[in-house]
C-alpha cells in the first residue's frame, strides 16, 4: 500500500517501482487525481480530502487513516470470528465526524496553552500503539511550522535515552487515551511525574482523575472513539496547538520556511 497526499513523492514512487519488478499487488492512495501513484498502482483509493493549501497536512492525514481503516474492513470482511469487532469501527466511522466537532472545540483551550507554551525551545510528545503516530504528526506539526524542536517518542523507549531529558521546564505531551496500551501509558505518567516532569496529558472524557491523579498536569480531554479511529480525534488538539503556537509566534501557517507541499526529489 502506498500512501500519499500529492502522489508524486519521490521515495514512496521509488518503493512502488520496486515493488512492481518484483510483481506485487500495489495499492494507492492519493489525494490528487492522476498523480503518479493514482496512474501507476494497480488499484487504489482517492481520499477526496479536497484541495490543501497549507504545506502541512492536516486533512489528509486524518482521511488517510479513515482510509487505511475503511481498507483494512474490506480485507478482513470475510472473517466471520471478527465481525462484532467490525461493525463496532463502522459504527465508530459514522459517528466520527460529530467527535471531530466535539474536539474542534477545544480551540480555546489548545490557544491558552499556546500562550504557555509559546518562548519554548523543545516539546516531547510521547505516544504507544495507534498513538505512536499521533506522537510523530503531532510533533511534526509543530516543527513545521511553528518552527520549535519536538520530538516523538514511543513511550516504550522512555527509559532508553529520553528519561535524561525530564526536568521541570521541559514540556511533555503524553497521549493516553483508552485503549489497549492505556495502563502502560499510565505508568509512563507516574514515572514523569516522579521526575517532576512538565506533562501535557491528552487522555479520554472522564478520565482526567485517572491518568492525573494528584492534580498537577495540564489533562487535555478527547472524545472517546473505537482505538483503531482514535488517532482521528486525537491528532486535532496538537493541530491546534501547533496552528497557536504559529500565529502567536508570527509565522505562517500556510507556508512554512524551507519546505514545498510535495517532496518529487530524493
Amino acid at each position: 500500500v502506498f500512501v500519499s497526499q500529492s502522489g508524486e513523492t519521490a521515495d514512496t514512487l521509488l518503493a512502488l517501482e520496486y515493488a512492481l519488478e518484483n510483481g506485487a499487488l500495489c495499492v494507492g492512495i492519493t489525494n490528487t487525481v492522476g498523480s503518479a501513484i493514482a496512474r501507476r498502482t494497480h488499484c487504489g483509493v482517492h481520499i477526496n480530502a479536497g484541495c490543501e493549501i497549507g504545506v502541512a497536512s492536516t486533512k489528509a492525514y486524518t482521511s488517510q487513516i479513515v482510509v487505511m481503516a475503511m481498507l483494512a474492513l474490506a480485507i478482513g470482511d470475510d472473517t466471520m470470528s471478527s465481525q462484532s469487532r467490525r461493525e463496532a469501527i463502522v459504527d465508530g466511522l459514522f459517528d466520527l465526524p460529530n467527535k471531530v466537532r466535539e474536539a474542534l472545540k477545544l480551540d480555546q483551550e489548545m490557544e491558552d496553552l499556546a500562550k504557555l507554551l509559546i518562548a519554548e525551545q523543545s516539546l516531547l510528545v510521547f505516544g504507544r500503539g495507534y498513538n505512536y503516530a499521533t506522537a510523530l504528526e503531532g510533533a511534526l506539526k509543530v516543527k513545521e511550522v511553528a518552527l520549535m524542536h519536538s520530538e516523538g517518542i514511543l513511550a516504550g523507549e522512555m527509559k532508553h535515552g529520553p528519561l535524561a531529558l525530564v526536568d521541570e521546564n521541559l514540556p511533555i505531551i503524553v497521549i493516553a487515551t483508552r485503549d489497549a496500551c492505556f495502563s502502560k501509558q499510565q505508568s509512563v505518567i507516574h514515572q514523569l511525574h516522579a521526575r517532576k516532569g512538565r506533562l501535557i496529558v491528552v487522555c479520554s472524557k472522564g478520565d482526567a482523575a485517572l491518568v492525573c491523579p494528584t492534580g498537577s498536569c495540564r489533562v487535555i480531554e478527547v472524545p472517546q472513539v473505537e482505538d483503531c479511529l482514535q488517532p482521528v480525534v486525537n491528532i486535532i488538539p496538537l493541530q491546534l496547538l501547533a496552528y497557536h503556537l504559529t500565529v502567536l509566534r508570527g509565522y505562517n501557517v500556510d507556508q512554512p520556511r524551507n519546505l514545498a507541499k510535495s517532496v518529487t526529489t530524493e
